[in-house]
């Protein structure tokens, strides 16, 4: 009785049924990090009846609408203040699990409303539910009010611990993750950084919270489009939870899975798909089918693979997620947005842009349920909103939805943010569309500014060059235009598969390019190709096959 071991290796011994091996290694009576966590376990649970102790469990394991059960039967019991308030904190944590925050909020101040009136204004009790509130309110986007509560959460554990414990890190590390979401970067860092010194301090050099707060670091040097930067922080993480944890620990597909973001920002795909495909194997095997980290592998998965031009692998992955998703999650959680923008990108993609607007309805709606007005994750709904009326050649639409993008991005991104570079590009491509050549060439130049400055997707810059070779053309510059679909197709031609549809778009550009020049016979060679990727990757459908053929029969007529 009371023996614990250690788990190592976990491996499926029969594919059909739910049957595995597990490595068991027996701990020994002073394993210090075995009393450790059982100090931590004792802590959590103490003063707590064994029902408050499984509804604790319920929400650890994400069975939400039982522990919510069971909270509504403890509360019809509660005969005091106290467990209504600790049932009210409770039923905060789960509303937040399901994206429900308004909610989550709500029961979290009844909480507090309790607490204030028994405790002294700097009781650490207090410090543990202005934190919940603080959580909420940033997952909710509404930043400032995160920072506020926070903000009192760190005032009373400064005063309550000793100035290198870790849970004062762990305050730190919090508000610097508000600045990371605001995308006050330099404010991220410092919180972070103040943080980090901690832990060192405090910390054994492999300990968990090591590699989250490098981690941390490396997500906000990605952010900032600082690649190498962020690949470097994920690297020290990753090499902590190589030594301290076990092969498949899903830890480890957390960092697997940061750096597998980043290679994928940068556009290097095939590593990109290498790092997720590594966290989705540990989670694969240390995860319920149905657990929401598993759907977002799926998702990063599929995210590599519509970027990289396979649609078919990218909706099969897709799927899976979204399955996932909405066996899992409330219906107004924020990963179903999230879901649904990934099929919208996907649809573009097709060229079913009815399906893909509706999709993005599906996407917004959530988000206007959960996020404030200028919560960043406006700015790519937006975007989107703008690419599908772009390929509809509503322009003034494409263009509002652009301006909107614009918006939110100049409240909460530095100003060389690799973001602005890609909706200049976008808001630039719509003026060409509507023949606005000067405006177009001067927001062009505004995204070139900061991709040929700042490290970023080079294919961003590729599309940049794109857009701008395309603007010269119409203008009957053609010099100038070939020089900037030189450039935008060496990028592409280096960074994707050799039948991606993006290489088509320069290849049919070149032909309108040498029709107008009336070299005939080079035109038909590029159209040949674009013709010839779009009809292997796209359907029969697609606008830009029917375009890409009517392109070839002009030129065909010439010859």
């Amino acid at each position: 009785m009371h023996t614990v071991f250690r788990i190592g290796e976990v491996r499926q011994i029969d594919k059909k049924r739910s049957l595995y091996e597990v490595d068991l290694k027996l701990t020994s009576d002073d394993d210090q990090q075995l009393r450790q966590l059982t100090d931590h376990i004792r802590e959590e649970s103490s003063g707590s009846s064994g029902w408050h102790r499984i509804g604790t469990l319920l929400l650890t394991i994400g069975q939400f609408d039982k522990a919510e059960e069971l909270y509504m039967a403890l509360l019809e019991q509660a005969s005091n203040d106290s467990d209504k308030a600790h049932i009210y904190n409770e039923f905060g944590r789960l509303k937040n699990n399901q994206g429900q925050y308004t909610e989550a909020v709500s029961f979290y101040k009844k909480s507090l409303e309790i607490v204030e009136k028994t405790l002294s204004k700097d009781d650490p009790k207090l410090a543990n539910i202005y934190n919940n509130i603080a959580v909420t309110y940033n997952d909710m986007g509404d930043y400032s009010k995160a920072l506020e509560f926070y903000e009192k959460d760190l005032e009373i554990t400064k005063k309550a611990l000793p100035p290198n414990h870790p849970d004062l890190a762990t305050s730190y590390s919090n508000i610097g993750q508000v600045y990371n979401d605001m995308s006050d970067y330099s404010r991220a860092l410092e919180f972070y950084e103040k943080a980090h010194k901690i832990y060192e301090k405090a910390l054994p050099s492999n300990h968990p919270n090591l590699a989250i707060s490098y981690s941390n670091i490396g997500q906000t040097y990605n952010d900032m489009g600082d690649y190498s930067k962020a690949v470097e922080f994920y690297e020290k993480a990753l090499k902590i939870r190589e030594k301290a944890l076990a092969p498949n620990h899903p830890n480890l597909a957390i960092s697997y899975s940061n750096i597998g973001q980043t290679y994928n920002d940068m556009g290097d795909y095939s590593k990109a798909l290498e790092f997720y495909e590594k966290a989705l194997k540990i989670r694969e095997k240390a995860l319920a089918p149905n657990h929401p980290n598993l759907a977002i592998s799926y998702s990063n998965i599929g995210q590599t693979y519509n970027d990289m031009g396979d649609y078919s692998k990218a909706l099969e992955f897709y799927e899976k997620a979204h399955q996932i998703y909405e066996k899992t999650l409330s219906p107004n959680h924020p990963s179903l947005a999230n879901s649904h923008l990934n099929f919208a990108a996907w649809y573009e993609r097709m060229g079913d842009y009815a399906a893909a607007c509706k999709s993005l309805l599906s996407a917004f709606q959530i988000q206007k349920k959960a996020f404030q007005e200028s919560n960043p994750a406006f700015a790519s709904t937006y975007s989107w909103f703008g690419r599908v009326y772009r390929n509809t050649k509503d322009y003034s639409k494409a263009l509002d939805y652009f301006e909107k993008c614009l918006a939110i991005l100049q409240k909460t991104l530095p100003q060389r943010h690799p973001n602005f570079g890609i909706t200049y590009s976008n808001i630039g491509d719509v003026h060409r569309l509507m023949g606005n050549y000067e405006r177009a060439l001067s927001f062009h130049q505004k995204a070139l500014n900061i991709q040929e400055n700042v490290q970023c997707n080079s294919l961003n810059c590729a599309t940049t060059y794109t857009n701008l070779g395309e603007t010269y053309r119409e203008m009957k510059d053609y010099s100038t235009a070939l020089t900037y679909f030189g450039k935008g197709l060496e990028i592409r031609e280096k960074k994707l598969p050799k039948n991606h549809p993006d290489l088509a778009v320069i290849y049919h550009n070149m032909a309108k390019l040498y029709l107008g020049t009336l070299k005939y016979s080079i035109a038909k060679e590029n159209i040949r190709q674009a013709v010839e990727i779009a009809q292997e990757k796209l359907p029969s459908n697609h606008p830009h096959l029917l375009y890409y053929r009517e392109t070839l029969e002009e030129i065909q007529k010439k010859l």
